[in-house]
């Protein structure tokens, strides 16, 4: 960042500019990344504005573990966006196989559905990631030092952003994937996940 601390000179304004560009990498699977990461990286501040402090200290060693899992979390957010990258590059490579005999196009439906397959786990597993982290925002609204509650709170919203988007990445491969069971697997966990978030989408869990 530069010396007036400003945005507009780092790393995310050239991020931002790429994924703004017609390059179609950077899209929505890493953008979902990238929201989700900076939901688990709000909720470690919140950890680390806590910790240390004497007011908390009966609840140090609870805010040290979360501290913790959200810091692997936003490092596995980032993992599975780069991932989401690399499979799309796969897809675009399959979509070019020739189809010009029959045998030639059945062995291209098959790898675009196998990479479809491929392509829909990165979201799903991000979907999953940001399904276990939500519950630390929860926890840290009750115990955490309260004059950076807004940011917990940010933090949660930033999460059910990463698992929404992630959501519905998966559904955009599944919507062109053959294999029901496969389909059926993801949205049993999915769709009752969503059922349960309740008053986490409103930003505070006692509201």
């Amino acid at each position: 960042m530069k010396p007036d601390g400003t945005l507009g000179w780092s790393a995310i304004s050239a991020y931002l500019d790429t994924l703004a560009s017609a390059d179609p990498t950077p899209g929505g699977g890493a953008a979902a990344a990238v929201t989700a990461a900076e939901g688990a990286a709000l909720l470690s501040m919140v950890c680390n504005l806590t910790i240390g402090k004497k007011k908390f200290a009966d609840v140090e060693d609870e805010v040290h573990s979360i501290l913790e899992q959200c810091e692997t979390a936003r490092r596995q957010m980032l993992n599975l966006g780069d991932r989401d990258m690399e499979v799309f590059g796969t897809i675009m490579e399959v979509y070019k196989m020739p189809k010009t005999t029959p045998e030639e196009a059945e062995a291209r439906r098959t790898a675009i559905q196998l990479a479809l397959k491929a392509s829909s786990e990165a979201p799903f597993e991000l979907f999953k990631r940001c399904l276990a982290t939500l519950p630390h925002a929860d926890r840290l609204e009750q115990i955490a030092n309260p004059s950076v509650l807004s940011d917990v709170i940010v933090g949660r919203y930033l999460l059910v952003a990463g698992l929404m988007s992630a959501m519905a990445n998966v559904e955009a491969n599944l919507a062109t994937i053959d294999d029901a069971e496969f389909c059926k697997a993801k949205r049993e966990v999915m769709l009752p996940a969503i059922g349960s978030l309740g008053a986490g989408w409103r930003g505070l869990t006692g509201v």
